[in-house]
């Protein structure tokens, strides 16, 4: 179901909702309920250009006649029976003000009225399609009334009646069906059609009444294809109960043509005439005149047949404006054609064979709006002009009557025109910033915690080594003498650069690493009460080893050793990987083998050995051993490791004693 409300809002031309907006204000006034009824809710359901308006008023509407003229509305004509105001609003928007009222047909074409609610007016609707109204009140605006599922058959695209007896009781509906079906393109259901025929066939057109003869003559002329609609009617048979001596061959079919494409040409500019006079003028244009002034009398608001007779002095009222030397100016002259009457706009435009004023309505038409290409959009967006000010239409508009006057040719005067419609640059952005002191507490707090991080993680980790299945290290053995310490401290040496300590201890970490994947998947050990001793033991250990193991054996040194063959050159670097790999993968030793109670030796015996092998390792850096050579890293990957841990992972794969 569409949103009426929006539809209202942005369906409507601006003219038609001024004319809503000033009814709305009478309604209220007076106290009554008021309703948008008829063919502009079908065309708002149905997406059809609307361009009758109907209001039911739920009381009298000849009663609000003074108040609307006061608003400058005109009355074009007023019913008494059915208590209806025909209306004129500014910009030729016609509206019909009707009261709600239900109809009585003692006799075929015979009609009473008897004033009733909008249910009830509803109710006594001509088809479906037209039987919806939509509330114009305050409390309830924008709400559809279709008691009669009218919306269903707009999407069917379908007429059909509201009673069985329609065409019967209202003759004038067989007119008007044919006229909805050559404009709207819409068919009559089955039953409709049926009843249709046999209305036809029983000749009750006869019984039309002066009132709907009326009012069908002229709605003729309301069609946007009035000469399509005539031939139609004259196709069933109609024209000749309505007006015998108005047929299609009585109009000027090529001039139609062209009043219709000078029509489209002023909507695309801005300007929205009515042609309904111009083209009544056209389809009677080779009518008799006698015959022309009897048709006049027939139809049914008079005030439609004056706008119909003063087309011509409208034009040339309009002519001579135009032509006006205090007019000559391009955005005078183009202001003239958006605000004079647009009737006299389309006649005047149709039927002068002035030089003078073709010339002009071919700058309005084809030249003019040219200059809007060259409308400044991209520098109006840097001067932060955009559409949603509520002034933007209007800057846009008076630029372009600057332009086809021919000024703001370059970018300094359009900046300067533009300059006091730029509003105000934006606030710069609010940042809260913190002081220098919270600032150095947050990152002192910040640093603490880390460091805090940092030992909780070394001691997690030496305590895993202590307690580690895949390394088998047994705190309660003996530390190799100061022979096997020399050596290895000498074989390092010969590796590796002492001097990147930092590099080798992160290097010795990343090798453990699968080592510790290894031990998560058992329980880990549970550690012993008297683990800390030991771990400041072997800590100290290390700090010693590390103090005292400074000194490198010389380049000298290192030569000889490669020329006895008692150091093997440096092999490919996946060789090393290979053989360190092998070598880290003793069998699997669980943690209950270690007994917690057996590593209290090592407590007493880690300091001082520790002590030992650093001073020895100062005294001899290289030392001839027994031990087999072993292939060192690859000199390139290899990295220096501390003395100490060198020491205690070589132990490691020892096979230990108490075993």
């Amino acid at each position: 179901m569409p949103d009426y409300i929006y539809l209202l809002e942005n369906r409507l031309s601006a003219d038609q909702q001024n004319a809503l907006r000033q009814l709305r204000e009478v309604a209220r006034e007076a106290g009554v309920l008021l309703f948008l009824t008829g063919d502009a809710v079908r065309d708002l359901t149905s997406g059809h250009a609307v361009r009758d308006i109907q209001v039911a008023v739920q009381a009298n509407a000849l009663k609000l006649k003074k108040a609307i003229e006061k608003l400058g509305a005109e009355t074009w004509g007023e019913d008494e029976t059915s208590h209806s105001l025909y209306l004129c609003f500014p910009g030729t928007v016609r509206v019909d003000l009707v009261s709600t009222h239900r109809r009585e047909y003692p006799k075929p074409g015979k009609l009473a009225f008897q004033l009733a609610s909008i249910q009830e007016d509803l109710r006594r609707r001509d088809f479906t399609v037209n039987a919806m109204a939509i509330s114009l009140n305050e409390g309830s605006y924008g709400l559809l009334m279709d008691p009669l599922n009218g919306a269903a058959d707009i999407e069917a695209r379908t007429l059909r009646l509201v009673s069985n007896y329609g065409f019967l009781e209202e003759p004038a509906l067989l007119i008007r069906a044919t006229r909805y079906i050559a404009r709207l393109g819409w068919e009559l259901d089955q039953r409709t059609q049926q009843r249709y025929e046999n209305a036809k066939i029983e000749n009750v057109i006869e019984s039309l009444s002066p009132h709907d003869r009326s009012q069908e003559l002229e709605q003729i002329g309301h069609e946007d294809e009035g000469l399509k609609v005539l031939r139609a009617l004259e196709a069933e048979g109609w024209m000749k109960v309505l007006c015998p001596t108005w047929a299609s061959t009585k109009a000027d079919e090529e001039k139609l043509s062209a009043l219709h494409d000078l029509r489209v040409q002023l909507q695309m500019q801005g300007v929205h005439p009515d042609m309904s006079a111009a083209q009544m003028q056209l389809l009677t244009a080779k009518m008799a005149p006698k015959d022309v002034a009897a048709l006049k009398k027939q139809l049914l608001r008079p005030g439609f047949v004056e706008e119909w007779n003063s087309l011509d002095s409208l034009a040339s009222g309009f002519a001579k404006v135009l032509l006006n030397k205090a007019n000559a100016t391009p955005s005078v002259s183009y202001k003239l054609f958006t605000t004079y009457d647009p009737e006299a706009v389309l006649w005047l435009g149709f039927t002068s064979k002035d030089g003078s004023v073709k010339a002009k309505y071919e700058l309005f038409l084809k030249t003019w709006p040219e200059a809007r290409q060259r409308i400044p959009y991209v520098q109006m967006l840097e001067m932060r002009i955009t559409p949603d000010l509520p002034t933007y239409k209007d800057v846009v508009h008076q630029i372009f009557l600057q332009l086809i006057d021919g000024n703001l040719n370059t970018p300094e005067e359009i900046r300067a025109f533009l300059e006091p419609h730029s509003p105000p640059a934006p606030p710069p952005q609010v940042t809260i910033k913190r002081s220098r002191a919270k600032r150095a507490e947050k990152i002192k707090e910040k640093s603490f915690d880390e460091e805090e991080e940092s030992e909780a993680g070394s001691d997690e980790e030496d305590l895993d080594d202590i307690g580690g299945d895949d390394e088998e290290i047994d705190l309660g053995m003996n530390l190799p003498k100061g022979g096997e310490l020399e050596e290895d401290l000498g074989e390092e040496g010969s590796e590796e650069d002492f001097g990147e300590e930092e590099a080798g201890e992160d290097e010795e970490e990343e090798e453990e690493v699968p080592g510790r994947k290894g031990r998560s998947k058992q329980a880990p050990p549970q550690k012993p009460a008297k683990a800390a001793p030991a771990k400041a033991g072997i800590k100290s250990a290390k700090e010693a080893a590390g103090k005292q193991a400074a000194p490198k054996p010389s380049v000298a040194a290192k030569a000889a050793a490669v020329a006895k063959g008692k150091a093997e050159p440096p092999k490919p670097e996946k060789k090393a990987a290979a053989a360190t790999h092998v070598a880290k993968k003793p069998a699997p030793v669980p943690a209950k083998h270690v007994h917690p109670l057996k590593q209290a030796p090592a407590k007493a015996q880690a300091k001082p050995t520790a002590k030992t092998a650093a001073a020895k390792a100062h005294a001899k850096p290289a030392h001839k051993s027994t031990a087999p050579v072993r292939k060192p890293a690859p000199a390139a990957k290899a990295k220096p490791h501390s003395p100490h841990k060198a020491a205690v992972k070589k132990t490691a794969h020892k096979p230990s004693k108490k075993r």
